[in-house]
């Protein structure tokens, strides 16, 4: 990188900056800071909704995937199965109940179904998860950045921590939304650019044939994710995958919050058909864009002059891809774009880290206003102080993932991969049940309190012991989790944890009689039809 590809990452930086301070300027109370005045655009949240899940390791490690790393490929593609199904459930029941509460942090439905007590715990639950997944998502992304423009971790963590950190305190959640607008737009430019270069040297035919066979596999429908190694067959992407999007998508304060800055159920609902429709075509350019890039390495005349580029002979450079295969992006950018470009690239790879970052510190810090600091220690107070207190609460999430961060980095490599595994594994054994809670409140007449919390944790039980005794994948703890606290908490709903005075209609009932509600079944169908597309599309692919 040479002073035109910094001054390009530095007028980036402080471009980001200098709009949240201007955005800053039209907050009056929590309801800006955390929802915008409820008066986002549909296609302004759905883009940043999706452009949270575009991190930097969507950029970098995903393509490595595809191209070097064991036990990798196209089969990536299988994540995005689930997506339209799942969002048809959060379109249709989830989010037009919690639209109409009007809430800042959604855990205020289970208070308003169940008791303050159910709040607090999905509440404490969703903030140490988040918090740590956030952490983890900094970590990977310093390590990707550090790789990628030649400065330490630590210091890759500070420069991206420090200044999304500074945004998003200013301009709350208006900035987020917009940022990741931009971000989006700079990393899709990414993508075809890296793309179309590699597309370029190596040539089309030759692409195909440069991969391994095994590395264009996609549809495995005879893999049931029964053991850790078939974690990407087809059903248990698809069944698993259900779940975890539904409550992603559906009860997940830094996904739903941006739902909730749009105005009307029906731009919500809009909203969210640009992630059903528009995830999997984004996927599959960054996919794609690993097996180009991968061809690239693969060639004889494509490795040289990276090998040149890094000072290395094809042997140690090929040594030390196998080692570190997130390397492999970062090297072919250096290795063949002009400078400036390369500055804009890598300005693409750090919009990826941010997205990801900012989300999750407005969403801890809603959550932890109004569930912690607005119910337990200041229930009276001046809007301006609690629009003050929540600026103070997300510099306490952002130190404490810049910190936590930073104090993972310092670890060696097998402790960091392991802390990373059990936090990951932390993440997953709690989606199932807490979609589990949100949808019991919603269908159910007679589950009280204390039946949900004793399914709950039952849920989470079982897929402890999955973990620690089974091989099954993941995928399926979405699934057990879900389907273990529904049971337990049914089966005590009939005894005598039954709510005393059964509810005369479920909040879902309450929305059935919507008048747009008929129209929007056709878009349900259609965006059924959708994964069918998807899969043959898939299959297309993987021939």
């Amino acid at each position: 990188m040479n002073l035109l590809d910094w001054l390009v990452i530095i007028v980036y930086l402080a471009g980001i900056v200098g709009f949240s301070v201007w955005l800053s300027r039209r907050q009056a109370d929590t309801q800006d800071y955390y929802l915008a005045g409820r008066n986002i655009r549909w296609w302004q949240s759905g883009v940043s909704t999706m452009a949270t899940q575009l991190s930097a390791i969507s950029f970098v490690s995903a393509p490595a995937f595809v191209a070097l790393k064991a036990g990798g490929g196209l089969k990536w593609l299988a994540y995005e199965f689930a997506v339209p199904l799942a969002l048809i459930l959060v379109m249709a029941v989830i989010i037009p109940v919690l639209h109409e509460k009007k809430l800042i942090s959604i855990y205020e439905y289970l208070e308003q179904r169940f008791d303050s007590g159910m709040r607090t715990m999905v509440s404490v639950l969703f903030q140490i998860g988040r918090g740590l997944a956030t952490a983890v998502a900094v970590l990977a992304g310093g390590i990707i950045l550090s790789t990628a423009i030649g400065m330490s971790t630590a210091q890759a963590i500070l420069l991206i921590g420090v200044v999304t950190l500074i945004y998003d305190v200013l301009g709350g959640i208006r900035v987020v939304i917009l940022s990741d607008f931009i971000q989006m737009a700079i990393i899709f430019l990414g993508i075809l650019i890296c793309g179309s270069v590699a597309w370029y040297i190596v040539g089309w035919e030759s692409i195909w044939a440069a991969l391994p066979p095994e590395r264009l596999q996609i549809l495995r429908f005879d893999q049931w994710g029964f053991s850790s190694e078939s974690t990407y067959g087809f059903w248990p992407m698809l069944i698993g995958g259900f779940f975890l999007y539904a409550s992603y998508y559906g009860t997940d304060q830094s996904q739903v919050q941006r739902e909730l800055t749009v105005g009307s159920l029906d731009d919500v609902r809009k909203s969210l058909l640009v992630n059903a429709f528009g995830r999997f075509p984004i996927v599959m350019f960054y996919v794609l864009m690993g097996v180009f890039v991968g061809a690239v390495f693969f060639a004889p005349h494509g490795i040289e002059p990276v090998a040149a580029t890094m000072k290395m002979s094809v042997p140690d450079l090929n040594a030390l891809l196998q080692r570190d295969p997130d390397r492999m992006v970062p090297m072919f950018i250096l290795s063949y774009l002009p400078h400036g470009l390369i500055g804009f690239i890598f300005v693409a790879i750090m919009a990826a880290l941010m997205s990801s970052l900012d989300s999750g510190l407005n969403s801890l810090s809603a959550v932890t206003m109004k569930d912690i600091y607005q119910k337990y220690i200041r229930q009276k107070a001046s809007e301006r102080h609690y629009l003050v207190a929540s600026k103070m609460i997300t510099v306490f999430w952002g130190l404490f993932c810049i910190g936590t961060a930073l104090l993972l980095s310092e670890e060696g490599q097998a402790t960091r991969q392991t802390t990373i595994v059990l936090i990951n594994a932390v993440g997953s054994m709690l989606y199932g049940p807490i979609l589990a809670a949100f949808l019991l409140g919603m269908f159910s007449k007679r589950v009280g309190a204390k039946a949900v919390k004793i399914g709950l944790a039952g849920g989470i039980a079982a897929n402890l012991i999955l973990w620690l005794f089974t091989s099954v994948s993941w995928m399926w703890w979405n699934v057990s989790g879900f389907l273990t606290a529904v049971g337990v908490a049914w089966l005590l709903s009939r005894g005598p944890l039954s709510l005393e005075t059964p509810l005369a209609q479920t909040d879902f009932q309450q929305i059935e009689a919507e008048p747009s509600q008929k129209k929007w079944l056709w878009v349900y169908a259609l965006t059924a039809l959708y994964f069918f597309v998807i899969v043959a599309v898939s299959g297309w692919l993987e021939r």
